[in-house]
């Protein structure tokens, strides 16, 4: 049975740094032996099936590739499309009624608690706020992430210290969930 899923790859195509060329990823995906390879915008999206259903697996698999192809390590995160739903699916903010550049999701490569945020305090940053859920982070900036004082806080040194964690404004978010449906 095949499986659909997104690799979610951290930190390319930024600043004409650590370029990945959509094509060759494709390419690269393909020549792993996955199908049905996709890509979404230029900053490390990739949608494809999967014999496996071993997402730790899958993600290591590629990281090796594309360092051994571009010369750079690139953390990767890969999600089921049923995962991806169920963390659409469990948005805590209205985000319907949001602008896709005022929420976002962080996708973390493991369970986060509710301890590694208590240095935050969050009526500090008020309007703005965020949610734990399932290996996941919704933040609801209403000005947008450039210019959030609660993302770069999030962002700060150690509070996922020995985490991968990768992410995404809404509309990717729900385009990947559309892109790995059945």
């Amino acid at each position: 049975m095949t499986t659909t899923y997104a690799a979610l790859l951290r930190g390319i195509n930024v600043s004409g740094r650590r370029k990945v060329p959509m094509a060759e990823l494709r390419e690269l995906l393909t020549g792993l032996g996955h199908s049905g390879v996709s890509t979404l915008l230029q900053s490390g999206n990739a949608v494809f099936t999967s014999e496996s259903d071993d997402e730790a697996s899958l993600g290591a698999e590629l990281e090796r590739a594309i360092e051994e192809r571009f010369g750079f390590a690139v953390d990767t995160l890969v999600r089921s499309a049923a995962y991806l739903r169920a963390v659409a699916d469990a948005c805590p903010f209205p985000a319907a009624t949001l602008e896709g550049k005022q929420l976002h999701v962080t996708y973390f490569s493991e369970p986060v608690g509710p301890e590694r945020l208590a240095p935050l305090d969050p009526a500090a940053y008020l309007p703005e706020e965020f949610r734990l859920g399932d290996r996941a982070l919704y933040l609801y900036a209403p000005d947008g992430l450039g210019r959030s004082k609660l993302a770069g806080a999030l962002a700060g040194p150690g509070l996922f210290k020995g985490i991968t964690a990768t992410s995404r404004n809404w509309n990717t978010v729900v385009k990947l969930v559309e892109l790995t449906r059945d």
